[in-house]
């Protein structure tokens, strides 16, 4: 996974001439300090860039048209120390490409009482210069978060830390290429979608490679090779007895580590940031994608089954925004409920392929035949996972506008046995509760298919939608059926007429 402390947002104080080099000379090293700081704070993942203040149009103009063609830069945060008319932002904000933060915010946290006067006055205007920023960016109809208070203050850090993350996976996004070996699963609807219009709004390609080239790779690889990864996954899990060696079964894992060297070299080859299949294209193949595809999501790679090329990018996304964080984001399936009415839950899992990372305790590698797709029977990581606050989230096209919709759930640890349940096992309650939150999901169109997060919030998605200028949908303790279908049908007016 890559190192967001080589990503750079740049940090761009506004003013104007009227005051003077004195005065402009504070502005600029208060400004300094600010970034400075934001830069070496823990918690924000990237490099906080400090440029000269900008005082005219064709400054401003000068430097967002550098942040656009920049490599290293990712986002723009503006703060407006002195008062900066905002007409001449108008040229330079017009061709912005990159995120926008807008920090509210001022040099002094309070106001030094008995020494006050119009000098500091002059210099200290960001209560009225940010409104002045905020009219010209509202007027002109570009997204961005506002974030207000005083800025050392943890909540301010915190929220700036999250916008850089949504701001990370956005850059990631663009220009990324996702690969979908076969087609999508037949007479499925959610998991397809309009991989054109996907491509114009988020940046990423998907384009369909034939299983033989697939195939082709994996035969490539050798048996040197094999027996090297195979001696990796004897020292990373546990292995059921009939697939140790002499087993009766062992013969299956050696093929699906055959298959993983042969995917993972597709993917480097290809340049490849995530993919999908599906078991009714995988001619050539001796058994589906099990262990190869959980340990591949493991590795940052985005993953959903059955074709659907929309949730291996989010996939990604989410694993760029949560990059060095505690805990895993993963391809998931909302598989079967437990209605219990004094304990409802749903299960989550897949056929085969949830990722690793949520394991609680070291995987079990075991091979079962899998019912579904005639191939031979696959290997595949066994676990449970933890529980603690966590999220779903689905990304669905709706014919005139992509939909991103999370749901806040808290995950359960897995207390029952489940020995015949061969496959990785998650546990968690929706929030406000089961029936609300199901209901809900439903009516917004929710797809099966779903990227469950133990590390991210659902403001990490809401900034990576506002960032996208796409439609966002939250489920949580919050949330209302009655106001939700309302909030559903004005939403749905407003994309019609922003058309």
């Amino acid at each position: 996974m890559l190192t967001l402390k080589n990503f750079e947002v740049w940090f761009i104080t506004g003013s104007q001439d009227l005051y003077g080099p004195e005065t402009l000379a504070q502005a600029a090293t208060h400004a300094q300090e600010i970034a400075q700081y934001l830069s070496d704070h823990s918690t924000i993942p990237v490099k906080v860039v400090y440029k000269p203040i900008v005082k005219n149009s064709e400054e401003i103009f000068d430097t967002i048209s550098q942040a656009n063609t920049s490599r290293e830069c990712i986002g723009l945060i503006t703060w407006m120390h002195t008062f900066s008319p905002a007409k001449m932002w108008i040229r330079g904000l017009d061709v912005l490409k990159k995120p926008l933060l807008h920090l509210h915010t001022q040099f002094n946290r309070d106001i030094p009482w008995d020494a006050i006067d119009m000098d500091f006055m002059n210099l200290n205007q960001s209560a009225h210069g940010d409104r002045e920023f905020g009219f010209i960016v509202s007027r002109m109809r570009i997204n961005r978060k506002v974030v207000t208070g005083f800025w050392q203050d943890e909540e301010v850090i915190n929220k700036i830390n999250i916008w850089t993350r949504a701001a990370a996976a956005w850059n990631d996004w663009q220009g990324a290429k996702f690969v979908r070996f076969g087609d999508n699963m037949r007479n499925v609807a959610v998991t397809d979608g309009d991989k054109v219009a996907a491509e114009m709004k988020f940046g990423f390609s998907v384009n369909t490679y034939a299983i033989g080239d697939l195939v082709a790779a994996i035969n490539k690889v050798t048996d040197d090779q094999v027996n090297s990864l195979v001696t990796q996954y004897e020292q990373c899990y546990l292995l059921a007895e009939n697939v140790q060696k002499g087993g009766a079964l062992r013969q299956h894992v050696i093929d699906a580590a055959r298959i993983e060297l042969g995917l993972k070299t597709f993917l480097e080859k290809g340049g490849f940031k995530g993919f999908t299949d599906s078991f009714e294209d995988l001619h050539g193949m001796v058994q589906l994608p099990g262990i190869a595809v959980q340990r591949l999501m493991e590795q940052g790679y985005g993953f959903a089954g059955e074709g659907d090329w929309k949730t291996p990018a989010l996939v990604r996304a989410c694993k760029v925004m949560a990059s060095g964080l505690k805990g895993a984001n993963a391809f998931m399936e909302d598989y079967t409920y437990h209605f219990d009415p004094a304990n409802m839950m749903v299960l989550g899992s897949h056929m085969l392929e949830v990722d690793a990372s949520l394991a609680k305790e070291k995987p079990r590698l075991e091979v079962h035949p899998l019912g579904i797709g005639g191939k031979a029977d696959p290997a595949r990581l066994v676990f449970n996972s933890s529980g603690g606050p966590a999220l779903n989230a689905s990304l669905i096209d709706m014919g005139n506008r992509f939909r991103l919709i999370v749901n806040t759930v808290e995950g359960i640890d897995v207390e029952q046995q489940l020995p015949k349940l061969p496959v990785a096992r998650v546990f968690w309650k929706p929030l406000p509760d089961m029936k609300t939150a199901c209901t809900a999901w439903i009516y917004a169109g929710g797809a099966h298919h779903t990227v469950y997060s133990q590390n991210l919030t659902s403001e990490y998605l809401e900034d990576f939608a506002r960032i996208a200028d796409i439609e966002f949908v939250k489920i949580d303790h919050h949330t209302q059926l009655d106001r939700f279908e309302n909030e559903l049908k004005w939403s749905e007016v407003y994309y019609q007429l922003h058309q």
